[in-house]
């Protein structure tokens, strides 16, 4: 007789089938059989071909007794009827039969119970059709998950019983094991040992595989209920846009009613008339509140938690900051959505003088070839500073322009300007930060590092409400300072320096110094740095730009906080490319909103509704799992003008930068030679003239230097030590700042900056200053520009061109 086969379960999971004894009757003993065990009845065949056409015997475990009696056998009864006294062939199998058995048993007690219950739920009515119809679908469709979520946590609890039997019985025996002396019956106690371990084992898994079910269905079933509660908010955000519109129409037709009683006949237009006297200063009523608050719900949010306060609704259907409709702000919005293009202090400005069409194209980029290796194989590990450039790498535009271009997507700091909930003006002031790398993605040029003095304003008063100067305030090390500030009540500052390294593959850009923004309403100042540049392909292939780091946008008045990381791309990563995401947290580190999207395309926020502890990284860090609501898009990418990609890949704001406008101070970029014949495509005069330039300030710092040295009675001689450039793009190299820069490791070390006399330079518009709020020096504007440009006056600059 061959062995009886092992427990073989079927890919359902709820069938068990196998050999087993069964007790027949004194002269014959037990004989073999084939038991199959299926939906809470137990059956069993004289062999396995029987099971198509005849069964010997059938028992219904819901009523059934299942009792142990030894190591092998054990009795199934069902109250007298019908009584199986089985034997397995070892301990193990036949734990793994009582296993079976059991949780068989519960659930047929349970559907047994649910049938009963069932059978006295009769419904009054058949179900209707529409929303009524899909309630009781729902409800239906709850109550029967339910019922799953149940059986599945009663299988754990009948796992965790069996557990608990198995284990004190390994207990037991381990107990039994250390009294035995060694001798004859230790085999025995070993082996019992050993199969009491292997039941545990059989036991732990199958309830291992029970939570796991349960697992999988609670998590199944969250995201259908997740959906069914947002329908559900849907709904109820529809029936409360209509009360709205109603109770409109109804404050709408009651002062049109009121108007019409007072007014003379001869008025012609009541219903203006009416709409004016609503809007007037002197009518206060009610009902004019009442309007000005339900003039707001034509751009709904996708999920509104309505607060008691009123003033929590007040939101405005236009839109005309570039956003689309899915950008409404969230449940608890606060921010003002009016109109940003309009200027209510001057509402006839626009008649007065038009607003300046700006230009669309600029002229093609020349197809010149150039010997990359020959100007970059001497440059390895040395600073971007030490390289002679031509303008051949360059584009037509100066880093002071290219600092201006941060304001591409001024609207988010006017919509910012606006929030009065800080967390989510933080929010805005986040994706602001990451707007300003969209234009890079294309841009493999380099800017034209500005001359010392050299200025650039960017006067966008009348179209956009805001206006800004830069000016190169340091060129060793190169610093320019930027200043804006917007009639929507913010300002914007930032200092920037670059250190740069050729490091023969690569082209890494490190921006130092930091940016602040204000608002003028709430006292809200922010603060952040900017992420590594790195151009890729220098010597082989086509050139690409990454962004790479982490920011932390800090609001010091509250303390609030939000991190965003900038991923590195990566061949073996599987998320999309150029990925940014983050965190607003408050003082209290408490998430609030989640930040995801490309640096390239758009950002969408999320409010956080509940945080937990998740699983393990891949690098051993726990990771926070965050339950939010559906994403809304914060800020999108404006497309590229046609034919961009023979215009340096500018975008729309870019082309207007080298614009000529009157004006302007004469050290204003837009005036620089050899930029503004780099733009016509006239490229070897271009170099001609930016080494001219380059000499002519080279001659001027030397000068200062030595007034310098005069003035504080130093020798002259010092000053021919190392001669620096004047421009990051051309500088000679003195014998021992070469060797200095040769023995230093760049990658245990900044870029090298010869030592030098420091000169007495002061910059015209900007003055260097500690910040009272973040503690950091940095030049600030101290007026006076503005005021040169009303008058016309421009003695004061300095002739750098």
């Amino acid at each position: 007789m061959s062995e009886p086969k092992a427990l073989t379960p079927t890919a359902a999971g709820d069938t068990y089938k196998g050999w087993l004894f069964k007790w027949t009757n004194y002269i014959k003993g037990y004989q073999r059989r084939w038991f199959v065990l299926s939906n809470g009845l137990l059956s069993y065949y004289r062999t396995q071909a029987e099971m198509g056409h005849t069964c010997r015997g059938t028992i219904n475990l819901a009523t059934a007794n299942i009792a142990v009696e030894d190591s092998c056998n054990f009795v199934i009864s069902n109250g007298g009827a019908q009584t199986y006294h089985l034997k397995a062939s070892s301990e193990v199998e036949r734990q793994r039969w009582i296993t079976a058995l059991e949780l068989a048993k519960a659930k047929a007690v349970r559907n047994q119970a649910e049938s009963d219950d069932s059978g006295d739920e009769c419904p009054t009515s058949p179900p209707t059709s529409g929303q009524g119809g899909g309630a009781r679908n729902s409800n239906s469709e709850v109550q029967s998950t339910l019922r799953t979520l149940g059986s599945k946590v009663e299988d754990l609890s009948t796992c965790n019983d069996l557990i608990a039997k198995h284990g004190s019985a390994l207990q037991r025996s381990l107990s039994e094991l250390e009294g035995v002396r060694l001798g004859g019956d230790t085999d025995g106690k070993i082996r019992q040992v050993t199969e009491r371990a292997t039941l545990f084992r059989i036991t732990s898994n199958a309830m291992i595989n029970a939570c796991r079910d349960f697992l999988s269905l609670a998590q199944a079933h969250s995201k259908r209920w997740q959906k069914a509660l947002h329908s559900e908010r849907d709904q109820r955000i529809r029936l409360e846009e209509t009360l709205e519109q109603l109770a409109k129409q109804h404050n709408h037709l009651e002062r049109a009613f009121r108007g019409a009683t007072v007014l003379p006949l001869s008025q012609s237009n009541p219903t203006l008339d009416s709409k004016s006297s609503g809007s007037a200063k002197g009518d206060a009523s009610d009902e004019d509140d009442e309007n000005e608050f339900f003039d707001a719900m034509e751009d709904p949010a996708g999920f509104i938690t309505v607060p008691a306060d009123p003033k929590y609704h007040r939101r405005s259907g236009s839109n005309v900051s570039g956003l689309s409709t899915e950008t409404g702000i969230d449940d608890q919005s606060l921010c003002d959505e009016q109109s940003l293009g309009s200027n209510p202090e001057s509402p006839q400005s626009l008649e007065v003088e038009p607003v300046r069409k700006r230009r669309t194209k600029i002229p093609d980029k020349p197809n010149y070839s150039l010997n990359l290796w020959s100007i970059m194989k001497n440059c390895i590990g040395k600073e971007l500073s030490k390289i002679p450039m031509p303008v051949n790498f360059n584009e037509p535009i100066s880093m002071l322009q290219r600092l201006s271009e941060d304001l591409e997507y001024y609207e988010l700091l006017d919509k910012a300007a606006k929030c009065q909930s800080s967390l989510e003006q933080l929010c805005y002031v986040a994706a602001f930060t990451v707007s300003s790398y969209s234009t890079t993605v294309h841009r493999t040029g380099k800017p034209f590092n500005p001359l010392l003095g050299e200025t650039y304003e960017l006067d966008r008063l009348r179209e956009s409400g805001y206006r800004s100067l830069c000016e190169q305030v340091s060129h060793h090390p190169p610093a320019a300072a930027h200043h804006a500030i917007s009639e929507r009540g913010w300002t914007l500052r930032q200092e920037i320096s670059l250190a740069s390294k050729f490091r023969g593959k690569y082209l890494s850009i490190m921006p130092l110094g930091s940016i602040q923004c204000m608002f003028e309403k709430s006292n809200n100042h922010y603060s952040w740095k900017k992420v590594t540049t790195t151009v890729h392909n220098i010597i082989v292939g086509k050139l690409w730009i990454d962004q790479s780091g982490e920011i932390d946008v800090v609001n010091h008045r509250t303390g609030d906080r939000c991190h965003l990381k900038f991923a590195p791309y990566s061949y073996f990563s599987r998320d999309v490319a150029r990925k940014v995401t983050g965190v607003v947290t408050d003082k209290e580190g408490k998430a609030h909103y989640v930040l995801s999207g490309t640096w390239d395309e758009k950002m969408e926020f999320s409010r956080v509704m509940q945080s937990n502890k998740g699983e393990n990284g891949t690098e051993g860090k726990q990771k926070t799992v965050y339950q939010t609501l559906k994403a809304k898009e914060l800020w999108k990418k404006n497309p590229l003008p046609e034919g961009a990609e023979t215009m340096y890949y500018f975008s729309s704001l870019a082309l207007t930068l080298n614009e000529p406008e009157e004006g302007v101070a004469p050290t204003d970029s837009r005036r620089r030679p050899d930029q503004q014949l780099m733009e016509a495509g006239r490229w070897d005069e271009a170099n001609a003239e930016k080494q001219r330039l380059e000499e002519k300030q080279r001659s001027v710092r030397r000068e200062r230097e030595r007034e310098a040295q005069r003035a504080a009675n130093l020798p002259e001689e010092g000053a021919e030590g190392v001669e620096v450039a004047e421009d990051a793009d051309a500088v000679e190299i003195g014998t021992e700042a070469s060797q200095a820069s040769d023995e230093t490791d760049p990658d245990d070390s900044p870029p090298h900056t010869p030592s030098v006399h420091q000169d007495n330079y002061e910059s015209m518009w900007f003055e260097r200053t500690e910040d009272a709020v973040t503690g950091e020096s940095m030049h600030v504007y101290k007026g006076g520009y503005w005021e040169a440009k009303d008058h016309g006056s421009w003695d004061m600059c300095p002739d750098i061109y």
